[in-house]
């Protein structure tokens, strides 16, 4: 039996409203988004990781970026999130997307993998250990099959379900079936936020790989944390973001 292609998207772009250009934000040499590639790169279960951008003037530079780093990318709708990954998804091949948002410069490649092998051992069509659940934010990461995206991008019509992509999937549980993972203990904390929407945000995750990062090796999420145990302190630097809310 053919084994099922597992594709991973990384959702990018310059024109956040809260912090534009953060994709290019340096950490330790590196542009933001590297990291997380580089980081996605690490599960073993994933065939192909592309940045999916938009077609926007904004996102020229990003793209020049990506191009001279050898990341692949793949530029479509700007305001039709759901369409670019439908797009992208199908132009490659996918028979099961993992979505990545492009402000989680520490994503744990050993979650993304736990949560691959419970996908694909089951008949879900959407997976996701959740933030609502207790995980850290910034460690989301989302799967689900070709034919569910492939059913939302037909049936969607509403502007918040064309720009976030999974939304009309786990709002619609009698048309998908959705899968719930169990986020591991170690991993659950209201108080920690490790995502990027606002500068600091980035000041946080910037003293983080000050502390951590060592040239090309990626930053275990378990190092991170008991930096965080170790110097609380460290929490006071965006203890005030409020999460945007869908």
């Amino acid at each position: 039996m053919k084994s099922k292609r597992v594709v991973c998207i990384i959702q990018a772009r310059m024109g956040s409203s809260r912090f534009p250009g953060k994709m290019l934000c340096n950490l330790c040499g590196k542009p933001m988004i590297e990291h997380i590639y580089l980081r996605a790169r690490q599960s073993k279960l994933i065939d192909d990781v592309i940045v999916a951008t938009t077609r926007s003037y904004k996102d020229n530079t990003l793209c020049k970026i990506l191009k001279g780093k050898n990341i692949s990318y793949y530029r479509g709708s700007e305001e039709d999130v759901l369409k670019r990954y439908a797009d992208l998804a199908l132009q490659k091949k996918a028979d099961i997307i993992v979505r990545i948002t492009g402000d989680c410069p520490l994503i744990d490649p050993t979650l993304i993998n736990s949560v691959i092998k419970k996908f694909v051992h089951s008949e879900y069509d959407y997976l996701s250990p959740m933030s609502k659940c207790g995980l850290i934010r910034g460690l989301d990461v989302e799967i689900f099959s070709m034919e569910a995206l492939k059913k939302a991008d037909k049936l969607a019509r509403d502007k918040a379900s064309r720009e976030h992509v999974t939304l009309y999937m786990y709002k619609n549980p009698n048309m998908f079936k959705i899968g719930s993972f169990k986020v591991p203990t170690k991993l659950k904390s209201f108080k920690i936020r490790l995502c990027v929407d606002e500068i600091e945000d980035y000041k946080l995750i910037n003293k983080i790989y000050t502390c951590l990062y060592k040239k090309n090796q990626i930053i275990d999420i378990h190092d991170v944390l008991k930096l965080l145990r170790n110097n609380p302190e460290l929490l006071e630097i965006n203890k005030n973001i409020i999460q945007n809310k869908v």
